[in-house]
């Protein structure tokens, strides 16, 4: 089998399939996914079927923490269950993998809210594909708790127009609104970004205006 053209028959050869699969994944391109579906086929059985179970396993026991909308196999999540964190402070994040990268960057110790996305017209993405409602709601149901929210949009187009919608909902409402620092370059990603970066764009969070 050779790999290259995935229609037709040939996604019913075992290989070209399990290539097909593989190319799906974000970042991964035709050649990288045959290069992992070689070594794949290269391991004993034993670890295709830890693999298999683990993928299923996840897909099977992790959902959305109620509150702050990350992955997680409990409900809350660790971080929001962790009652030393700051409640005060919302940092608000596009996925999972940026929250993620703020934790491991040391420099936070607040609450999280994800929006799994950010606004983008041209792709079908508006306010309620995302966890917008949901964010306003904890803003509004804060009883005053709640005295700031950090926007920790990746630095895009469809970042900054998530930042500057989700201001004029916010900013009513009375709390503090904040972005992160200049630091990340246009186009570029948290989770990407080296945890040094990211801490000095947190500590030196701007106004949103």
């Amino acid at each position: 089998m050779i790999p290259g053209n995935f229609s037709g028959l040939q996604k019913q050869d075992p290989v070209s399939k399990l290539i097909f699969e593989l190319s799906k994944l974000p970042g991964i391109g035709e050649k990288t996914a045959t290069r992992l579906a070689y070594f794949i086929l290269k391991q004993d059985e034993a670890y295709a079927q830890a693999l298999s179970s683990a993928l299923l396993s996840a897909k099977r026991e992790v959902g959305l923490c109620s509150v702050c909308f990350t992955f997680t196999d409990s409900d809350p999540c660790r971080i929001c269950a962790d009652e030393s964190r700051d409640r005060s402070v919302i940092c608000v994040v596009e996925r999972p993998s940026d929250m993620n990268s703020i934790e491991m960057s040391g420099t936070y110790r607040g609450a999280y809210h994800v929006l799994h996305g950010a606004l983008s017209p041209l792709d079908g993405i508006g306010p309620d594909e995302l966890k917008v409602r949901e964010l306003i709601e904890r803003a509004r149901t804060g009883n005053g708790a709640l005295l700031e929210v950090i926007l920790a949009m990746n630095p895009s187009v469809e970042g900054d127009a998530t930042s500057l919608y989700l201001t004029r909902l916010l900013r009513p409402l009375g709390m503090r609104v904040t972005q992160l620092a200049h630091g990340i370059p246009m186009g570029g990603q948290l989770e990407y970004t080296d945890r040094q970066t990211i801490g000095k764009a947190i500590e030196n969070r701007m106004e949103m205006r």
